[in-house]
């Protein structure tokens, strides 16, 4: 198990052991998965309702495969926890929030201040999202008629 620094969700977090995505759909019981680099995120959509934890890895912050795993399980409906793991910097976090991750266990810890910092900093955003309702800035400077 990981240890999860942040956590943005009011429902008990998991921590049933995540199983890969190869493994996931033989083990009938399983509520936990974890994807790692070069895994199709798209394996894991007949399986939504039974998924309580979904772990995406970073083994890179420099590798960002794991940013389109998690907004494609969001918009697909996932609504379970979606937690990044690994070698997760203060960079990113902001980012991977709008990609709906809403906990956060980085190999190193984060400074608490920078990380709020992050999440504060921008008022408006450059691409749409399914996750907190912000619309983007060409929205508002062109809303629709």
């Amino acid at each position: 198990m990981v240890e999860v620094q942040f956590r943005f969700r009011d429902d008990e977090a998991v921590n049933d052991p995540a199983v890969t995505v190869d493994n996931f759909a033989e083990q009938s019981n399983a509520t936990a998965v974890r994807i790692e680099p070069g895994d199709d995120a798209r394996a894991l959509l007949p399986y939504l309702d039974r998924l309580a934890l979904v772990e995406v890895s970073f083994p890179a912050w420099t590798d960002g495969r794991g940013y389109s795993s998690g907004r494609l399980l969001r918009e697909a409906g996932y609504t379970g926890e979606l937690r990044a793991v690994g070698d997760v910097v203060v960079d990113m976090i902001a980012h991977l929030r709008r990609c709906g991750f809403d906990a956060f266990a980085p190999d190193k810890a984060l400074n608490p201040g920078d990380a709020q910092n992050t999440f504060d900093r921008w008022d408006n955003v450059y691409q749409a999202t399914v996750v907190d309702g912000r619309p983007a800035i060409w929205a508002k400077r062109h809303p629709a008629a």
